[in-house]
């Protein structure tokens, strides 16, 4: 198996991006917060003492998306031109889904990936004080589009 960010030496280095192309991207990442029946009755309800968890969780996975190359060492700066976080309250936990979009030289799944990450970071801050317990679970890529390598999707595994 030959890794990408590794070269003939074994050292790790960024991808020289340059030569190819910019093409539409598109990558989507799914994952879960789980949280204390108290907590999903309060998220319901909107009755959670730091505010409007759900928004401040949207608009922290937006952010990060546009913050990836400050994060991760070799990932590339690329224009973020879309980014939607999508929050949902489900039984017993909270799913997010992102997906970013570029016209640029290389893929959004890290951004994806960041903006979901961070999202269920937020969810986590913003219940921690009521729900000690609040956990994130089954987090990933989920689809992706565009680029040499072309579409690809998969449901994420169950927990």
């Amino acid at each position: 198996m030959k890794f990408t960010h590794l070269n003939a030496a074994g050292q790790a280095y960024m991808v020289d991006v340059t030569e190819k192309q910019p093409t539409v991207r598109n990558a989507t990442a799914q994952g879960e917060v789980a949280c204390s029946p108290e907590v999903m009755k309060a998220l319901r309800e909107g009755t959670v003492p730091k505010g409007d968890v759900l928004a401040v969780a949207r608009v922290a996975g937006i952010s990060a998306a546009k913050r990836v190359p400050d994060l991760l060492p070799l990932a590339h700066t690329i224009g973020v031109h879309g980014c939607a976080v999508d929050v949902e309250l489900r039984e017993d936990h909270v799913f997010i889904e992102a997906t970013v979009r570029t016209a640029d030289r290389t893929g959004v799944e890290m951004e994806a990936l960041t903006a979901v990450s961070v999202a269920a970071l937020a969810i986590v801050d913003m219940v921690k004080g009521v729900d000690r317990s609040a956990f994130v679970r089954r987090m990933g890529i989920v689809a992706k589009s565009g680029g040499r390598s072309g579409d690809w999707s998969r449901e994420l595994p169950e927990a």
